[in-house]
């Protein structure tokens, strides 16, 4: 798998922040199924004000980068998606550290720590139906990818498909965190918000890398 630069990191985050706007309406009526519907609105608000600074964050490092993201996250986001997501670009970013380029295995570990630092801040594990349950196999998916010789533009896309099945599989689960949990089995049936977010935003990431050719 070839390095990724600062361009192809722009190009990531960018496409994530635009997919949190793009979907507000779409993530809010998933989460109204058994949430209070506020992670679209959350989630929307605090990429938007990522979208107004774009030009201005600092871009050092790819490292740098990604913590000043994380801390306009956190800081505008409301509600449990501002500390847990800012947490993730937060965790990644102190794990880049100080470089321009990004080999496959830097990426691994950059989202092993995202999710270990989502997992402190929400107090959750895989199986209790939140993103988790996507990052985590989205991550596994990875770094077979990068094992068996995958370039970017495939490693992407596998783990786009991978994210689809994991996001759809927890329909199967009953929620364990978050305001969902207070519904109990009332939530199985329905997939959790967060983590068919991922896998929107996943999809979207795969087709602008295959649309611009960052690979």
């Amino acid at each position: 798998m070839s390095s990724t630069g600062q361009q192809q990191v722009d190009l990531v985050v960018r496409t994530i922040a635009q997919a949190a706007v793009d979907n507000e309406k779409y993530f809010g009526d998933l989460d109204a199924v058994v949430g209070d519907g506020d992670f679209g609105y959350s989630l929307a608000r605090g990429f938007e004000n990522v979208l107004a600074g774009w030009d201005d964050v600092d871009r050092t490092d790819i490292g740098t980068f990604l913590k000043k993201i994380g801390m306009v996250i956190t800081a505008r986001i409301g509600g449990t998606s501002g500390p847990i997501w800012g947490t993730a670009f937060m965790r990644a970013g102190m794990t880049a550290g100080a470089t321009d380029t990004l080999t496959g295995e830097q990426v691994v570990a950059m989202l092993r720590a995202a999710v270990e630092g989502i997992k402190a801040r929400g107090q959750a594990e895989v199986g209790d139906k939140t993103l988790l349950d996507v990052l985590v196999p989205v991550t596994d998916r990875l770094e077979a990818e990068i094992a068996a010789g995958s370039d970017a533009a495939q490693a992407l896309a596998a783990m786009a498909a991978t994210a689809q099945e994991a996001a759809e599989a927890t329909a199967d689960m009953v929620a364990r965190r978050g305001r969902a949990s207070y519904t109990g089995e009332r939530s199985r049936g329905s997939v959790d918000a967060g983590a068919m977010g991922v896998a929107v935003i996943l999809g979207r990431i795969d087709e602008a890398w295959q649309r611009e050719g960052a690979s």
